[in-house]
């Protein structure tokens, strides 16, 4: 386990402003919520990101590097292309951040957590000033955050397209736990 390289720092916080904003300082200024652990940082294990506390990470220096396993919140990996992907496992991280939400219908929260995009059917709310391309965190109405993806549609044409028109593309969900279980 080591520290992110400049290039991987950059990806990582380029990712992750696009989905919370100006919130990333405080996810990289957040202090721990236990008193006797300090700051959290970003290691890297295994081509996978991890958001841990200082604490638990001098404690991990006793593992080997190849018993390691995992280590705090996974936030995404690099791929063998060298580009950086978010895994679902970020979703608490993202959503107690997130810069643009959108709300789904109880009807098509089964289709989102499926895997498949967010029709503007099944859309409840949305939060104002969205931007296409712009990063969205998906909930349920009972604000229960179920993943997150990318705006096809900035709001104000959301309001104007048709039922069966894509508002949100999928990303991830937490429907992967099951669907991907070996691969997490």
């Amino acid at each position: 386990m080591r520290p992110l390289d400049e290039q991987e720092t950059t990806q990582v916080f380029e990712k992750l402003f696009k989905y919370v904003g100006n919130n990333l300082k405080n996810i990289v200024e957040n202090p721990s919520h236990d008193a006797s652990s300090s700051r959290y940082v970003f290691r890297l294990q295994k081509n996978r990101v991890y958001y841990v506390s200082e604490s638990l990470v001098k404690r991990a220096t006793n593992i080997k590097r190849h018993n390691l396993v995992s280590l705090g919140t996974q936030l995404g990996k690099f791929t063998k292309s060298g580009k950086f992907h978010l895994t679902i496992q970020c979703l608490g991280l993202i959503a107690a951040n997130a810069k643009h939400k959108v709300w789904l219908k109880p009807t098509s929260e089964m289709s989102f957590l499926y895997g498949n995009h967010v029709l503007k059917g099944g859309l409840g709310r949305i939060t104002e000033n969205i931007k296409e391309n712009d990063g969205v965190v998906v909930f349920s109405m009972s604000d229960v955050p179920l993943g997150f993806g990318v705006a096809a549609k900035s709001t104000a044409d959301c309001r104007k397209m048709d039922p069966n028109g894509n508002v949100v593309l999928h990303q991830s969900d937490i429907g992967e736990y099951l669907r991907m279980e070996d691969d997490l």
